[in-house]
């Protein structure tokens, strides 16, 4: 394994919103580049947004514009390091707060509760970072003072901080903003503004009553007030993965002006990049419109739980489509994802109690492993990925039908297969009564709490116990999987 890379991605959560097929959509592709990988000029043409992934002999080398999972990048031989921002202060949570006479933290903190519930029944996995807003306003003071020492930022009569976007040449390098109208000296104080009309943005905004009353007010030179949406993401991002980093993700919708926004303060501050590569996932939509509040068609991980449909249905159904595409939410989609589903885990059983191989069944699994890897490998291609694990489960039937003998053979079937779902993770899951769950649980906290005190018997005592339940499990870089034997 090679020593861990700051591969990063900073995303902003937003956290007013619901838990939306977007925002599990978004978690789904979040993307990783090395560091020090080439840097490609997408400032004068970001049309191609490809990556690409290239293993040398020597070593693994990751050449990417846009889009890889985490999940992949460690296919490579990479660690991860992701931050994932919390913005738990904007104005439209102090509205919120206000209207219900309550602290801001009042407001974000059941919807924290909700996101992280949601990411894990999506079985999005962990990242390694998840800093609030609130949590960090000192760093956020100190950025803009820099920015201020700079002369890229000026204060206002009523102690708010402004960026003046006509003293960063490069802004609108990004979203290229040549196409649109700039405004150099009209101010915008709110978080969210008009897509086609740059104007100098908040950096620091002077407190008001509500801001007060709800708890989002702090001490700063300038006076009272609290940060901009667009200075949260930078000061979290800077303060945990270095002034340069990685990639940077996030939907479409925030390429201008959040992340527009957020390039102009960083590198105004430091003089140096800020983020080496972007990638923006597309929407999705239901019956071929965007979600969206206003005309009441989003819809959200609870009411997905609410129809039963599992955390791997809407896994598979977001691996239908390649993140840079749209995708549309449909009642038989979903079916035929289900179906889909089924068939894996079915294949995944019939795997497990499978005793001897083929070596037609090798030479499938290694045909299928290739071509799962140069999938996932270009650019992401989630759909040609599924497409060879489907290829190989049906091949790796029809040997299972023949009475074969080579146990190695059927080994590395297995082992295709989990490497194809280590990324995809699309194996259902079982029916368990909620006892015996608790019940595995508690044993496996206990082998876990032996094996740290490096109390090997009494670790190898629980999973024996778990093996005469019928309990099968399986230690992984995630942790420990079960599942009934």
């Amino acid at each position: 394994m090679n020593a861990p890379v700051p591969i990063a991605v900073c995303f902003t959560f937003p956290m007013l919103r619901n838990s939306s097929f977007w925002t599990a959509l978004g978690l789904l592709v979040h993307t990783v580049v090395l560091a020090g990988a080439a840097n490609p000029d997408w400032l004068i043409d970001p049309s191609p947004y490809r990556a690409r992934v290239q293993v040398a002999p020597d070593r693994p080398e990751l050449v990417l514009d846009n889009g890889l999972l985490r999940r992949v990048i460690r296919l490579a031989g990479w660690q991860v390091e992701q931050v994932m921002n919390l913005t738990d202060v904007d104005d439209k949570i102090i509205r919120k707060a206000a209207a219900t006479g309550v602290n801001i933290l009042d407001v974000t903190e059941p919807f924290t509760e909700l996101f992280h519930r949601d990411r894990r029944y999506l079985r999005i996995e962990d990242a390694e970072r998840y800093p609030k807003a609130t949590e960090h306003i000192p760093e956020m003071i100190a950025l803009v003072e820099r920015l201020v020492a700079n002369n890229v930022a000026y204060i206002a009569d009523d102690g708010s901080v402004y960026f003046a976007i006509d003293r960063f040449p490069d802004y609108g390098k990004l979203s290229q903003l040549d196409k649109r109208e700039i405004r150099a000296g009209a101010r915008v104080a709110q978080d969210e503004y008009a897509k086609e009309n740059a104007q100098d943005f908040a950096l620091w905004k002077a407190a008001k009553p509500e801001d007060e009353a709800t708890g989002a007010a702090w001490d700063s030179p300038w006076g009272r007030g609290r940060p901009g949406w667009h200075l949260e993401c930078s000061a979290m991002a800077m303060k945990y993965l270095g002034e340069t980093f990685d990639l940077h993700a996030g939907g479409i919708d925030l390429i201008f002006p959040h992340h527009e926004d957020e390039i102009a303060q960083s590198e105004a501050a430091t003089g140096k990049p800020f983020a080496r590569c972007w990638c923006h996932g597309e929407f999705l939509l239901t019956d071929g419109a965007k979600m969206a509040k206003r005309v009441g068609n989003v819809a959200n991980v609870v009411e997905m739980r609410d129809q039963g449909i599992s955390g791997t249905v809407y896994r598979h159904f977001v691996f239908n489509a390649h993140y840079r595409k749209q995708l549309n939410l449909g009642d038989d989609s979903l079916e035929q994802s289900r179906a889909a589903v089924n068939r894996i885990g079915a294949f995944a059983l019939r795997l497990s109690e499978a005793t001897t191989g083929t070596a037609a069944l090798a030479d499938a699994a290694t045909r299928a492993e290739k071509a799962f890897l140069d999938a996932l490998f270009d650019d992401l291609n989630a759909p040609e990925a599924l497409a060879a694990l489907f290829t190989f489960i049906s091949e790796a039937n029809k040997e299972l039908d023949d009475a074969g003998t080579d146990l190695p053979a059927l080994e590395r079937a297995r082992a295709a297969f989990r490497l194809m779902d280590s990324v995809l993770d699309l194996v259902p899951e079982q029916d368990v009564d909620a006892e015996l769950a608790a019940w595995v649980e508690e044993q496996l906290g206990a082998r876990r709490a032996a094996r740290e005190r490096r109390d090997f018997a009494a670790a190898d005592a629980a999973r024996a116990e778990l093996t005469a339940r019928g309990i099968l499990i399986e230690d992984g870089p995630e942790g420990t999987r079960w599942r009934k034997g």
